[in-house]
């Protein structure tokens, strides 16, 4: 009577092994990087009816909708970026996929030229780890005191903070004349 136990117990494992194994493919799916769609949604479908030397901006905003960014020089051009991101763990988001449309109108809004771009034309920019340098933010010790000359008024506490008395000082009369009061009428 044991090999039909044994062969019941290696089935139970095998099962069991088996539901692991789809739970924790399953959970590798589900904690994945989550793909993240970000700036106009660009369809080649639509940007390829735009027709150099023809199409308007008018034309333009009818099928791509209003650009991600115009020029920083010029506002003939226009600029339609799309991307998709994923998370990375402790660094900034990895991109997956990046595609541009630049368009460039003459002064009459009249397109010229149409250029495509993806992730292959980007170019990477390292990151330096120097501090730019501010000048006038180094001061020593007797540009300090020489700095500080000339704060200091002692009568600063009694008279408020206002130039003619203030709030509350001890000179504080608002009711006469010639106090910058309110009873300051003949």
């Amino acid at each position: 009577m044991t090999p039909p136990r044994k062969n019941r117990i290696s089935r139970l494992k095998s099962a069991c092994g088996a539901l692991a194994t789809v739970l924790v493919l399953s959970g590798c799916q589900t904690f994945g990087p989550t793909l993240t769609s970000r700036g106009s949604l660009l369809e080649p479908e639509e940007y390829s009816q735009l027709v150099p030397g023809t199409s308007t901006r008018a034309d333009a905003i009818d099928l791509m909708g209003s650009p991600t960014t115009k020029g920083a020089f010029d506002d003939n051009t226009w600029i339609y970026i799309s991307m998709t991101t994923h998370l990375v763990p402790m660094d900034f988001p990895g991109v997956s996929k990046q595609d541009l449309v630049v368009l460039r109108f003459n002064n009459t809004g009249t397109l010229e030229s149409m250029r495509t771009l993806n992730i292959k034309d980007a170019r990477h920019v390292a990151m330096i780890n120097e501090i730019t340098p501010t000048p006038g933010t180094k001061i020593n010790a007797l540009q300090q005191i020489l700095g500080n000359v000339g704060r200091y008024n002692p009568m600063q506490n009694m008279m408020g903070s206002g130039a003619a008395g203030g709030q509350g000082g001890m000179f504080n009369n608002s009711s006469g004349p010639g106090h910058f009061g309110s009873g300051n009428s003949l």
